[in-house]
């Protein structure tokens, strides 16, 4: 005689069904917010503890400071770090253009091919070595220089720059011995970079007095900015300026950069050179004045 085996259901009332249905609800949402959180606290990072309307407007500054790039070749570093240490802590200032100026200078210094690169390598070698040894020794003393002087040393050698391309005086010097003007100039750009994150007038200067060709003057500049762009990196890694929020932050204005600069490629085919340099110089006119202004007090 076999047991008989009993038979057991269970009913899934409208009780048990909201139950179960809360719960996956629930779930959902907890991923959900989970997802937010981490979406949340990366954009955080990246902001660097900076309000929204700041975050952006360093977007909308790396940006137009790309786009000039692209059109003229240069003075994306210049504008950055004006724009910036007008609302920025000067070391998020600094290390925001460093990682947006190495990458723009990936194109910049391999436009013209791998043998050209090397050449102006060699071609170059004493202003690029003496800038960067000196990138790396004033970078050290960056957190030592205060406030009120580095808004100084930024705003003087800007706007005196800017000026001075307005009013038509020419940069270009005699270079009756152009192997030490070569040393001299690449010691004092690296010494200003060091600092500012900016070592391209120098350059200009003796890229100009030297009478080199505007195609390779772009390369030039994007080879020895590039370089130092690598070692400024380095520096300032070592200097703790750039922490992982710091670099966070730089890292997020990559792409704007980048963005700036093919439309400022693209624009600069079309554009009167000329004009489009003159409006730069105003802009940094203004700029480098305003920093002048912080740096007195007014």
């Amino acid at each position: 005689m076999q047991p008989q085996r009993k038979k057991i259901s269970i009913q899934i009332g409208p009780a048990t069904e909201c139950v179960a249905v809360n719960f996956l609800l629930c779930r959902a949402d907890t991923r959900d917010i989970a997802r937010k959180t981490t979406k949340g606290r990366g954009m955080d990072f990246a902001m660097a503890g900076l309000d929204a309307p700041i975050f952006w407007a360093a977007i909308a500054v790396t940006l137009f400071a790309g786009f000039v790039k692209g059109a003229v070749g240069f003075a994306m570093p210049m504008i950055m770090i004006s724009a910036f240490s007008s609302f920025l802590p000067p070391e998020v200032a600094l290390s925001g253009l460093i990682l947006p100026t190495l990458i723009t200078n990936l194109g910049q210094a391999f436009r013209d091919g791998v043998p050209a690169f090397m050449a102006s390598l060699r071609k170059y070698w004493r202003f690029l070595v003496a800038t960067l040894v000196f990138i790396a020794i004033s970078a050290q003393f960056v957190r030592d220089i205060p406030q009120a002087a580095f808004l100084a040393l930024l705003g003087v050698p800007i706007t005196a720059y800017a000026l001075a391309q307005l009013m038509g005086i020419s940069l270009s010097i005699r270079l009756a011995h152009q192997a030490r003007a070569e040393w001299g100039l690449g010691v004092i750009a690296g010494l200003y970079g060091g600092v500012s994150g900016v070592w391209g007038p120098p350059l200009i200067v003796y890229l100009m007095s030297i009478g080199t060709q505007k195609q390779e003057m772009l390369r030039v500049q994007g080879v020895i900015f590039l370089i130092g762009s690598v070692i400024l990196l380095a520096a300032h890694i070592n200097s703790g300026v750039m922490t992982p929020g710091n670099g966070a932050f730089s890292a997020a204005l990559v792409a704007p950069a980048v963005l700036g600069m093919i439309l400022g490629i693209r624009a600069g085919r079309h554009m009167d050179q000329a004009r489009f340099r003159w409006w730069t110089q105003v802009l940094l006119v203004i700029t480098g004045l305003n920093l002048i202004r912080r740096a007195i007090g007014l």
